[in-house]
């Protein structure tokens, strides 16, 4: 396994990082842009890099279903089923197993769910999570875990922190046995329940993962509790080990949880908005089909070295998207992000140079202004 993590500058308690596996090397604090089903939806992994992406996420269900680890195996593995060659991280598929509470039953085995595709039965355990992930070949391979729904009874949480800690166990001895190219992070749960939270790390911890995740957030609850969560979990985490906040995206709180220490993150925010036309621009979020941009022919962004931006007007980007025309899908998606990895790249310089505390204090002014 070739993986290591290094922190190489601090300001705070925010955190620049190196974080380098077997694909390549990420800067830290970083974002991942989603590709569900080995593809960042609307663009080219030539087009993901001139955004400045270093590292994709990608789903272990949906690929487990279509067109199956086996297959992806027996082509050469995801990296080069997608052309894509830098990093990767798979989630363990329990998150969209879970999610479909109507077509699922969770017990200590596993997750048994109906797939959505066709209704089929499947089996997802601690073991074949990390047997589908080994397969698929990705530098990075989460655990299964419990992520009970928000709001939840403390009991139920409470379970969900052992059950976690104890699937977390067969998941780690799991991937060793499989031989993944990639290594393991476990993934933190508990809720709100600073002393839950602090059960789930002391016991993942003490298995020594290379990695470790902060799970069960962004699930219906206010910003400041995102917040709190993410502030609270990082210092339980070791240094030395990166931290992940899973499913969290809005640039917002992307700042507040490099602030608490937070290194890696992804979401489908700054995708699936540009496919439904929501744009975040250095000056505020722009709807791109209101009536004002009809006839302005300026950038989306002037701020931005984006294509989309250098090269089309609003309102192009406006006849486009009210049009119904694909290129609007890739011309959003390619600035958005842009705009979100940009924002990461210039977290770490602020933190380099010493002046974070300044620029998450003008970033958030922005944003309450908006």
């Amino acid at each position: 396994m070739s993986f290591s993590f290094h922190v190489t500058g601090r300001d705070g308690t925010a955190r620049r990082g190196r974080m380098s596996t077997g694909h390549g090397t990420v800067d830290t604090p970083a974002f991942m842009p989603v590709g569900t089903a080995g593809a960042v939806k609307a663009i080219t992994p030539e087009e993901l890099v001139a955004c400045g992406a270093q590292i994709v996420l990608a789903n272990t269900y949906h690929l487990y279903l279509r067109p199956g680890h086996a297959v992806v195996r027996d082509l050469g593995g995801l990296h080069r089923f997608m052309h894509w060659f830098g990093p990767i991280l798979t989630d363990s598929g329990g998150f969209q197993a879970f999610s479909m509470e109507a077509l699922r039953r969770l017990d200590e085995e596993g997750v048994r769910f109906k797939s959505h595709l066709d209704g089929a039965l499947h089996l997802l355990t601690p073991e074949s999570s990390m047997e589908i992930q080994a397969a698929l070949g990705s530098d990075v391979a989460m655990v299964l875990d419990e992520c009970p729904p928000l709001p939840s009874p403390r009991e139920a949480l409470q379970q969900a922190v052992e059950r976690t800690a104890r699937w977390a166990e067969r998941s780690r001895e799991a991937y060793l046995r499989a031989h993944g190219s990639g290594v393991p992070f476990a993934i933190v749960q508990g809720g709100g329940f600073e002393d839950l939270r602090m059960r789930s790390a002391e016991a993942l911890v003490s298995m020594d993962f290379p990695g470790y995740a902060i799970g069960g957030v962004s699930v219906g609850e206010p910003p400041e509790a995102i917040a709190t969560v993410a502030r609270t979990t990082a210092a339980l985490l070791p240094e030395e080990r990166p931290r992940y906040l899973m499913g969290v995206g809005r640039p917002e709180d992307l700042v507040e949880a490099v602030a608490g220490g937070v290194d890696l993150f992804d979401c489908v925010m700054p995708t699936r908005n540009a496919r439904n036309g929501t744009l975040f621009t250095s000056r505020g979020k722009v709807n791109i089909k209101r009536e004002e941009n009809r006839r302005d022919p300026g950038p989306l962004d002037p701020d931005c070295p984006c294509e989309t931006c250098r090269n089309y007007s609003r309102a192009y980007l406006r006849h486009l998207y009210v049009s119904g025309e694909i290129l609007a899908a890739r011309l959003h998606t390619i600035h958005n992000l842009t705009f979100y990895l940009g924002l990461m790249s210039r977290m770490r310089e602020a933190i380099v140079d010493g002046r974070f505390r300044a620029f998450r204090a003008g970033f958030l002014s922005r944003v309450a202004a908006e």
